[in-house]
């Protein structure tokens, strides 16, 4: 397993809590129009997904970041 399916496996954990409507998570999965997420929700999702991997995502990173994939991702270039 490639070291970005970790990263996509961790981030589909951290989204489950929030997954309110249960979809099934793709790279397409876009938060606010398949999850919709509202800024509340975003923000500690961002929260959870920084202590998980030990990363600070800018308020500019977080506005380009539309899909679970985008996500993943920035994760994995913030992990280098």
């Amino acid at each position: 397993m490639s070291d970005r399916d970790d990263i996509f496996t961790t981030v589909a954990e951290q989204i489950e809590p929030f997954n309110k409507k249960g979809i099934d998570l793709t790279e397409a999965t876009s938060f606010a129009g398949d999850l919709e997420w509202d800024s509340l929700t975003v923000m500690d999702f961002v929260a959870a997904i920084e202590d998980e991997f030990d990363i600070i995502i800018t308020m500019n990173m977080q506005a380009e970041i539309e899909t679970v994939g985008q996500l993943v991702d920035a994760v994995a270039k913030l992990k280098d």
